[in-house]
């Protein structure tokens, strides 16, 4: 395996030769590489930036032979597609982005509006604010036209329509507990741990909006919202109690639910007074 100085250059390399594909726009290096984050095994996430309808014969040409490139739509509604690669033992991950529908996210953003979509891969689903959220805390690697930049800036300042509309959605948490006491009273355990899983997500995409932090998706968010400054004494070790054993009884079930309900009434009350 090579150098992580090495892959550097490899994937620089990379993204300068996608970039040349035509439909391509732009390429940013994102995940945990992008934000100083990552360990040894982490991989190196490219967002292959697109307009129209990318080459894909080009793209899969680039990838090599054994490598299948998925087109628009492949992989879902909103991770268009992509391919997996492997670069001398490092996983490389392509993930087409449509630059004309981050910018149409974009502006939903600024006016306050989102969208929560079903994706494979994201259990919580796939929150909408990810799009600009992954040019805000990318690294540009290949950028012909300078679009990606343009947008980066614009992005870079976290809108306050969206951190009102995101701090605001913690309702559905409160309406999703309501409903999980009634699954508790009818022992139904599935339903019980979906809401409070659910509820704790929309927890903590309030507290990252709440400190204009962008969140990308659940991957190591919760750890990160523990430690914000709206979440309240206690939040991380709290809701882990809760999402680590739910419990196998009625009693059980219900006692966890009312202590759910006063996590997410301490943090409603934390983020008021945060506002």
């Amino acid at each position: 395996m090579r150098t992580n100085q090495g892959m550097q250059a490899a994937v620089e390399s990379m993204a300068g030769r996608l970039a040349a594909v035509p439909g391509v726009v732009g390429v940013a290096l994102g995940g945990s590489r992008a934000r100083g984050e990552h360990r040894p095994e982490s991989d190196w996430d490219l967002g292959v930036y697109y307009r129209g309808t990318p080459d894909l014969d080009a793209l899969r040409e680039l990838a090599g032979p054994g490598v299948e490139v998925a087109g628009p739509g492949s992989w879902g509604p909103w991770v268009d597609g992509g391919a997996w690669l492997e670069v001398d033992g490092a996983a490389v991950d392509w993930i087409l982005r449509d630059l004309d529908r981050v910018g149409r996210v974009w502006a939903d953003c600024r006016a306050g509006r989102y969208e929560v979509g079903i994706q494979a891969g994201h259990p919580l689903g796939f929150w909408s604010p990810c799009y600009p959220g992954e040019l805000a805390l990318g690294r540009i690697l290949a950028d012909p036209a300078g679009e990606l930049a343009s947008l980066r800036t614009e992005v870079a300042e976290y809108p306050e329509p969206l951190r009102a509309a995101l701090t605001a959605s913690t309702w559905e948490a409160e309406f999703l507990l309501a409903g999980a006491a009634k699954g508790a009273a009818r022992d139904d355990t599935l339903y019980v741990a979906l809401c409070l899983s659910r509820a704790v997500g929309i927890l903590v995409q309030a507290l990252h909006a709440d400190a204009r932090r962008w969140c990308l998706n659940e991957k190591g968010a919760f750890d990160i919202a523990a430690g914000l400054p709206a979440a309240p004494t206690g939040f991380g070790p709290r809701a882990r109690g809760l999402l680590a054993a739910p419990g196998g009884t009625r009693e059980e079930l219900a006692a966890t639910v009312e202590a759910a309900r006063a996590l997410v009434s301490d943090t409603v009350a934390a983020l008021r007074a945060s506002a």
